[in-house]
């Protein structure tokens, strides 16, 4: 008899309710939750109705072709969730700001402030409850969620390597850290899932690989919080795509030290660059120039204008291309990317795009995107048409109204620049990509 495998996420939901009895919801007669139970005692007595007790049953490791029917777990009562969120290490200290609710988000949803957002730094898709894990930083593979004690944390990772084995990187991620126990995992062709006990947590994982590229993200939380968290897990593995194919806004990050990229538009050391990478900053650096003063902001089409001073070598980019030309066209993103993609080099990358209606830039496949705000774009000639804006995510929506990625044409730039009276410079290398400069802001921690 052939035995069929079954969905990932059928058999991480198969899992969920072998492995502990509180991970699975309770019926309607049942006990009352954890959390419930001060309330329960206080209600008045009711006569006592004996369960039926029912034989425990083992959890399989091998699922039969029989149960192949997807399980569906209920969802976490709202009451349940705000009795959670009560709770000081998951308070939402500085959750993301939100604008509007989601159209179709359930009552479960915005409880737990859920949004799919795009990874810059490994470039996957990723549901998160942000209320639950409302602090984001930079990781080494990755970037980091948690909440305020650390009860809860997701981690991305992406790994690229060409002489990777899927299987390997399997048995590893069962080893360590030290101290691991497997209670369930499953290794397919692309994919594999590993849950189980990390010290004193509940750890879960889930990678895929393409083109010896993998990506994956990590979960791990208290046993105390399974019952919020286990519903929530399969969630994240129903949303996580780690090659996507359309475009989501980007995770907002509160980074300490943030890499960005601007052009040089002058040869007395004027720089633009995307007005909310230069916002905020206690410090500002052109690397490889020094600082560099932010002296003119356009709020309305997300520019700024900065200017380092002093004897350098500046090659000034020539603005001749105008994007109304190259709608719908191939275009190239040159930028030079977070430095944790170059090993703390700072080389110009290319990534193809194209651009759309209402001057949406679309990436060509999932590329990770740190770093690359305020990057040039150029046409099939090289040519100069505009800045290629990042959008962070403020509403929780798995459908953004503006483009999460955007160009600001060459057009608005000389507009800008025009009134900030900075005169067009005749071009110094026929390469546009090599007026390109990092920019650093470093920001209050």
């Amino acid at each position: 008899m052939t035995i069929r495998p079954l969905p990932i996420v059928t058999l991480f939901a198969l899992s969920l309710s072998a492995i502990s009895a509180s991970a699975q919801m309770p019926a309607a007669d049942a006990a009352p939750y954890p959390m419930e139970a001060d309330q329960a005692a206080a209600a008045p007595a009711k006569p006592e109705k004996k369960p039926e007790k029912k034989p425990e049953k083992k959890a399989e490791t091998k699922p039969s072709a029989q149960a192949a029917a997807p399980v569906v777990l209920p969802p976490v009562r709202p009451d349940a969730i705000k009795a959670a969120l009560a709770r000081p290490e998951a308070a939402p200290v500085a959750a993301p700001p939100a604008t509007a609710a989601p159209v179709a988000a359930t009552e479960n949803e915005q409880e737990l402030g859920w949004n799919v957002v795009a990874d810059p730094a490994t470039g996957v898709h990723i549901g998160l409850p942000t209320k639950l894990v409302p602090h984001a930083r930079e990781a080494a593979r990755g970037t980091r969620w948690s909440s305020k004690y650390g009860d809860v944390q997701v981690e991305t990772f992406r790994i690229s390597d060409p002489g990777l084995k899927l299987s390997a990187l399997f048995e590893q991620e069962k080893k360590e850290p030290g101290g691991r126990k497997v209670e369930y995992s499953v290794l397919r062709d692309d994919s594999f899932f590993i849950s189980g006990l990390q010290g004193l947590k509940k750890f879960s994982v889930r990678a895929s690989i393409r083109n010896g590229e993998v990506r994956g993200f990590t979960m791990l939380y208290d046993q105390a919080m399974e019952g919020i968290v286990a519903p929530v897990m399969v969630a994240m593995t129903s949303a996580f795509a780690p090659f996507p194919q359309r475009s989501l806004p980007f995770a907002a990050l509160a980074k300490p030290v943030e890499y960005g990229n601007g052009v040089i538009v002058s040869a007395k050391g004027h720089i633009v660059t995307d007005a909310s990478l230069a916002r905020g900053c206690q410090v500002i650096l052109a690397s490889g120039f020094g600082d560099a003063e932010r002296v003119a902001e356009d709020k309305d089409n997300g520019l700024a204008l900065l200017r380092v001073y002093g004897p350098h070598r500046f090659r000034p980019l020539s603005m001749t291309g105008d994007v109304a030309a190259f709608k719908s066209a191939d275009v190239t993103l040159a930028g030079i990317p977070d430095p944790r993609e170059q090993t703390n080099k700072a080389k110009v990358t290319e990534i193809k795009a194209r651009v759309t209606d209402g001057n949406s830039i679309e990436l060509r496949q999932s590329e990770p995107m740190a770093g690359f705000s305020g990057a040039a774009a150029l046409d099939g000639q090289g040519r100069f048409i505009g800045i290629a804006e990042m959008r962070n995510a403020v509403v929780a929506s798995t459908r953004p109204s503006m483009p999460p990625l955007r160009l600001i044409t060459a057009a608005t730039v000389r507009s800008f620049l025009d009134a900030h009276n900075v005169p067009a410079s005749p071009a110094t290398s026929g390469d546009a990509s090599a007026s390109v400069v990092r920019i650093i802001c470093v920001r209050k921690k």
